[in-house]
């Protein structure tokens, strides 16, 4: 691995697989999120003080965008179309978010399982202008696993 003590990934190398597939183009992937609800807990100790505890509690579905070029890459649309039609059969699917090393080794997995997508957003379109049309896919998912 190319990361000395102390250094971080950088943000511009990562990759977005879906059931094992890599993505062919992405611009950005932002707001990765899940959280759990977490459960207060008070008690009285042996000797009558009120003592309070948080404990882990359900881990609730999360989310992500990622803003991607509108290609002619039709894996990644396809998906879209299964997951708008409510084909949710084909539409659940494992998503991996890599991020890489300077030499573009894997250190880092952010697992979404049964993920689909649950909006899409078009960048906005303008006669005259000199700018590339995108995509930002909304991601859902029922389950992060971090590795």
């Amino acid at each position: 691995m190319s990361l000395q003590p102390g250094d971080a990934l950088t943000s511009h190398n990562f990759g977005l697989q879906i059931d094992g597939v890599m993505v062919e183009f992405l611009q950005e992937v932002s707001s990765l999120s899940m959280e759990q609800d977490v459960i207060e807990y008070q008690q009285v100790s042996a000797d009558g003080k009120p003592v309070t505890k948080k404990l882990p509690g359900v881990q609730k579905a999360g989310q992500c965008q990622v803003t991607r070029g509108a290609t002619q890459s039709m894996a990644f649309t396809e998906w879209i179309k299964s997951s708008i039609s409510g084909d949710m059969g084909s539409a659940r699917k494992n998503a991996t978010i890599i991020m890489m090393d300077y030499q573009e080794n894997p250190v880092r997995r952010y697992n979404l399982r049964n993920a689909w997508c649950s909006k899409v957003e078009v960048s906005s379109v303008k006669a005259g202008a000199a700018s590339a049309l995108t995509e930002q896919v909304t991601i859902t998912f029922e389950e992060l696993v971090i590795e």
